[in-house]
């Protein structure tokens, strides 16, 4: 066989080589497995429709939301597009059956104006009017227009195709309009029916009596939209550690990457009036911090039995699922919060033709898999103009199969690195052994004091490596909560009264550690009736007492209280980092008894390192290394889904301190001593060589 014979040989076998890899590569992918699924019934033969509802959205393809503009005068719609492209759905023999996402009609829906107002009978706690649509329509909503402001009514409400057989719409609403408080509520919702005539009753025994209102509207639901509520979900939530003056919760939703367009809050309580913020983690330079996402006015005016309220944060869609709520509580004591639900953007509903009443099964869930595409696709503008075709049941979602484990974007993150000489670091702490997965490490106060990159936020030396002293890349999260350390109480400093004077109390404070970043004193008093003046101070250091004798002041405030029924706000007074762990708290007094204080609170800047934990064994996290550059992990190109995925939260052991044979090359002092010796010993080499020579 010729040169040119054999290579074309050898080419012709690569290529079927290359070929049969990427066939089985292909194969691969499409086997590879979907990670959740749920059974569905739909009980008559032909065209069908399944909802989308949040157990679909868990661990799917996500949506993004887009904004549409709505009725003249009205809010906004948010509508969500582009999800779910992983779902499948297969029969009881196993075959794909086609479906399509028929997505949320673009046109807002119409509002037909009532022909005639009618009031109805008064009794001694009731009245009311009959609205007559002309015709029998099916609606979903009433809005009554024209009614003099302020008003703050609750009412009954009811539907009739006749006037002779009604319907309970809304058992108990409530209309308001309150300028004066920025509260207004004019639209009564109820499920969708046919109806020719809505029946309004209010509820006059706690309020005055309104007149017949100038029009109303009622809002017409168009027969190609399946007849469904907007979709909303209960989410928990936790109280965070916050500075005085504000209330902080932690909220757990069912998933990330749901297309969340709102948060409504529960609170408990009487009037309510604060601000509040909505955030959530986000890449920002090599670490995360938080983004914000919404704000609005929490509102509730309460008179006498009736409330008027507006406890709902339009927010952006967030892309984690944690998210972060600060409300500024003013003099308030903290926000009463009961509940938390969030609301999501319009969904698009399932249309599926079949031959029989049937079951099938839905399954989702597949990293990488496109969308669908079906013959079923040449049905599309019908489907979407026609009424709606009978709605199916789902079942209880479930994992796939037992083998599900973490998600495939988790396994793909990147692997321990090379080993570290540990011998460097001057501290050291234990991450005991747990399960593998995503891990939280709160940064403590040891580590605000004693890592190299504190002041400048990246903590430049801090490492984290396995039993084998192989790095761990980790992402570094910053949080808008404050760290909250308990302070020692405060120990009156008698011997500092002849600098200050009688009318002074000095105390003296006990801080965790010297060189903390800078950080805020909260000091309570049990007090109810004080004004007085606070200074917070540093005595000179040893080395600074020649030139620096009285001590130095690093904060002050006036604190002052004149409400004898209400306890007293907190005092919190802003530090800068400090060379001392020990500062002097000193209160005028003037002609008054001691302020009595409660055990102080010191505020630091919060931090977690985030990191996956590859096996069961311990972990040691090092730091103490003034000389290394901050990390460059290929962690941070995967921050959306760390950031996204939830993670265990960890604490360290307590902080040890490497001997001196392993952190020597660390220690300035260590350094230069071994520095001078060696110039000594070399000097004293130098001058024999020169005696000699001399000689």
């Amino acid at each position: 066989m010729t040169r040119t014979l054999r290579r074309a040989a050898v080419l012709c076998v690569a290529a079927l080589v290359l070929a049969g890899g990427f066939g089985l590569s292909r194969a691969a992918a499409a086997a590879a497995p979907f990670r959740r699924e749920r059974p569905a019934v739909l009980h008559e033969p032909g065209p069908g429709s399944l909802a989308v509802d949040l157990p679909l959205l868990v661990g799917s393809a996500p949506f993004h939301v887009e904004t549409w503009p709505g009725p003249r005068g009205g809010m906004p719609r948010w509508v969500a597009r582009g999800g779910l492209r992983d779902l499948r759905l297969y029969d009881t023999l196993g075959h794909e059956v086609p479906y399509l996402l028929i997505e949320p009609p673009a046109a807002e829906p119409e509002w037909r104006q009532a022909q005639t107002l009618l009031p109805i009978p008064e009794t001694k706690t009731t009245s009311g009017f009959e609205a007559d649509l002309g015709a029998a329509t099916t609606v979903d909503r009433l809005r009554v227009e024209g009614l003099p402001a302020p008003f703050l009514k609750r009412l009954a409400g009811d539907g009739s195709g006749d006037r002779e057989r009604w319907t309970r719409l809304a058992p108990e609403a409530t209309l308001f309009d309150l300028p004066d408080s920025g509260l207004r509520q004019l639209e009564i919702q109820f499920p969708p029916g046919l109806f020719r005539f809505l029946r309004v009753t209010w509820n006059d025994a706690s309020s005055a009596r309104v007149p017949l209102p100038a029009g109303a509207t009622a809002r017409t639901v168009r027969a190609d939209a399946p007849a469904r509520p907007a979709l909303s979900a209960s989410v928990v939530f936790a109280r965070r550690a916050s500075e005085p003056g504000t209330s902080r919760f932690r909220l757990r939703l069912p998933a990330p990457s749901l297309p969340v367009v709102a948060l409504r809050l529960d609170v408990g309580g009487g009037n309510l009036l604060r601000r509040a913020r909505v955030s959530e983690s986000r890449l920002a330079g090599d670490g995360a911090a938080p983004f914000p996402l919404g704000e609005a006015t929490l509102r509730r005016a309460v008179h006498d039995v009736l409330v008027a309220e507006e406890v709902r944060i339009p927010i952006a869609p967030p892309t984690t699922a944690e998210l972060d709520v600060e409300v500024d509580d003013g003099d308030n004591p903290p926000l009463d919060l009961k509940a938390a639900e969030v609301e999501l953007a319009e969904l698009p509903w399932i249309y599926v033709e079949v031959a029989e009443a049937s079951s099938l099964v839905a399954r989702w869930g597949q990293t990488g898999l496109d969308a669908p595409r079906y013959d079923l696709e040449s049905v599309r503008a019908r489907a979407a103009q026609s009424p709606a075709p009978p709605a199916g049941t789902w079942g209880e979602a479930a994992p796939a199969s037992a083998e599900t484990g973490p998600s495939d974007a988790l396994t793909a993150l990147p692997a321990a690195g090379p080993s570290l000489d540990t011998r460097a670091f001057r501290y050291l702490r234990t991450l005991r052994g747990g399960p593998p997965g995503l891990v939280a490490v709160p940064l403590d106060a040891a580590i605000l004091a004693h890592s190299a990159g504190r002041l400048r936020g990246d903590f430049a030396d801090l490492r984290v490596v396995d039993a084998s002293d192989r790095q761990l890349p980790y992402l570094l999260d910053r949080r808008a909560e404050p760290l909250l350390v308990k302070l020692p109480p405060a120990v009156p400093a008698r011997e500092t009264v002849a600098r200050f004077g009688a009318d002074t109390s000095v105390y003296r404070l006990q801080l965790p550690y010297a060189s903390l970043p800078p950080s805020r004193l909260v000091l309570r008093t049990s007090a109810r009736v004080f004004d007085r003046e606070v200074r917070v101070l540093v005595e000179p250091s040893p080395g600074e007492r020649r030139t620096r004798d009285a001590a130095r002041t690093v904060a002050s405030a006036t604190w002052r209280h004149a409400e004898p029924d209400t306890a007293a706000s907190a005092l919190t007074l802003s530090l800068p980092t400090l060379a001392s762990a020990e500062i002097l708290v000193a209160i005028f007094e003037g002609d008054n008894p001691p302020l009595p204080l409660a055990a102080p609170e010191l505020l630091l800047p919060s931090w977690h390192v985030r990191l996956f934990r590859g096996a069961p064994g311990e972990l040691r996290v090092l730091y103490g290394q003034s000389r290394l550059a901050a990390p460059r992990y290929d962690l941070a190109l995967l921050a959306p889904t760390v950031l996204a995925s939830p993670a265990l939260e960890t604490a360290l052991s307590p902080e040890q301190e490497a001997t001196l044979s392993e952190s020597v090359i660390l220690r300035p002092a260590a350094f230069w001593t071994l520095m001078v010796a060696a110039v000594v010993v070399l000097l004293g080499l130098i001058a024999h060589l020169v005696r000699n020579q001399g000689a």
